[in-house]
């Protein structure tokens, strides 16, 4: 029975990963693998919202992905052998397409696509990209829109990490021992880094992306399901989870920025916050808590009070002494000011920041600015507020973030 666009674009993002890293575990070539899963994925949907969907979707996109990449394989064989004075040995028997009837391989191949796409040669931006683009099933369109790039940048981008990850010969499997470890830290970092950019845009004419923060959470959920006693994965989804939750709530009609304490807290999301509760309850009661699970647990905190008044500060300013502790991070210590200053006081706040101020890796950053403004108008001191005000708002390349500075300092005139 024909289904609706929306229904295949779900399931085939569902599928993305499964499709490519069943492709690439057999033919072992992973740019021309997922070429070859994005035509497969592009034929599904113009094909079965019209003809309906296949009784076994992932088998069909398999085999649809590997025909196609045993063409692109055998017109390079032939390119190279036209081109090439020597003859060339035709390709071994498991480069050839599989039957259309042959199980597809069990399986679940995302994190090991994950692992890759998230490869230390690379840089940040080309994992961002790569990792969108393969394991996500955003088009290269979709993912320069939501990053405010041309599309050509976006194409060369992730050609080239394409081209990084094939030069490295890494093998398709998760490393072993300690660097398993240190890729399983990367591939959080990169979808912290998707979420945070689709919640908290850091530039153009929108507060958030809404399609970003979604498919990091969708991803973060798809790694939680392969490692569901990870605490750390566990701690990042409830983080993401916790965090979207007052999406709806965090601008108004116009667009304009609401911060927490100003939100109607009734249309927050209860439903992610009961399941980031119980995730983050879960994992901290497993052993030594990691960053994400102490930022969720930090989350947490804020969404369970049921009023801005009622948020339990002295708490938080211990969740974050704890995160200190492990994580050199000026934006947890900046986070830590703000605490400090709600439990005790703005003038406690503002000596930390005094000695924040002498960071080079927050000094010149506008969230610094806006909390000093912040902590001063607490404090009563509206005229050096209002300056601070807008010294932030002309460091910071969000259009949503600058109106909402500049009329905190317009509020003081």
């Amino acid at each position: 029975m024909p289904v609706t666009g929306d229904d295949v674009e779900g399931l085939l993002r569902a599928l993305a990963p499964q499709v490519l890293g069943a492709v690439v575990r057999r033919y072992g070539n992973f740019a021309t693998a997922e070429d070859a899963a994005q035509e497969a994925l592009l034929a599904a949907s113009v094909q079965w919202p019209r003809e309906g969907v296949p009784d076994n979707p992932r088998g069909w996109l398999i085999t649809v992905a590997s025909r196609r990449l045993t063409d692109l394989l055998r017109a390079e064989q032939a390119r190279r052998r036209r081109e090439d004075t020597v003859a060339r040995q035709v390709l071994p028997g498991e480069w050839l397409a599989p039957a259309a009837d042959r199980p597809p391989p069990e399986p679940d191949d995302t994190l090991i696509l994950l692992s890759m796409c998230c490869h230390p040669s690379l840089s940040t931006a080309s994992q961002i990209g790569l990792t969108l683009r393969a394991v996500g099933g955003l088009t290269t369109a979709e993912i320069a829109r939501a990053f405010l790039v041309p599309e050509s940048t976006m194409t060369r981008r992730i050609s080239r990490a394409k081209q990084r990850v094939k030069e490295s010969g890494i093998p398709f499997a998760m490393p072993a021992g300690p660097e398993r470890a240190a890729r399983l830290g990367a591939v959080l970092h990169v979808l912290y880094l998707i979420f945070n950019e689709g919640y908290a845009s850091t530039s153009g004419p929108s507060l958030h992306r809404g399609e970003l923060s979604a498919e990091a959470i969708r991803l973060a959920r798809l790694v939680h399901g392969v490692l569901p006693g990870d605490g750390e994965v566990a701690g990042l989804l409830a983080l993401m989870l916790l965090t979207d939750a007052r999406r709806p709530a965090r601008t108004g009609p116009d667009g304009a920025l609401i911060p927490m304490a100003e939100q109607d807290r009734s249309l927050w999301d209860a439903r992610h916050i009961a399941e980031g509760v119980a995730l983050v309850t879960k994992a901290l009661s497993q052993g030594v808590p990691g960053p994400y699970q102490l930022q969720a647990a930090i989350a947490a905190v804020h969404d369970e009070a049921p009023s801005a008044e009622a948020t339990d500060w002295p708490q938080i300013t211990a969740l974050y002494e704890l995160l200190m502790r492990i994580s050199d991070n000026p934006l947890v210590r900046l986070n830590h000011a703000v605490a400090v200053a709600m439990a005790h006081g703005a003038p406690a706040g503002l000596d930390l920041l005094g000695r924040l101020a002498a960071d080079g890796r927050v000094a010149e950053d506008h969230r610094l600015y806006a909390v000093r403004a912040h902590l001063l108008e607490m404090s009563g001191d509206h005229p050096a507020a209002r300056d601070a005000y807008r010294e932030a708002a002309a460091r910071t390349t969000s259009l949503p973030q600058q109106r909402y500075l500049h009329s905190r300092a317009n509020r003081l005139t």
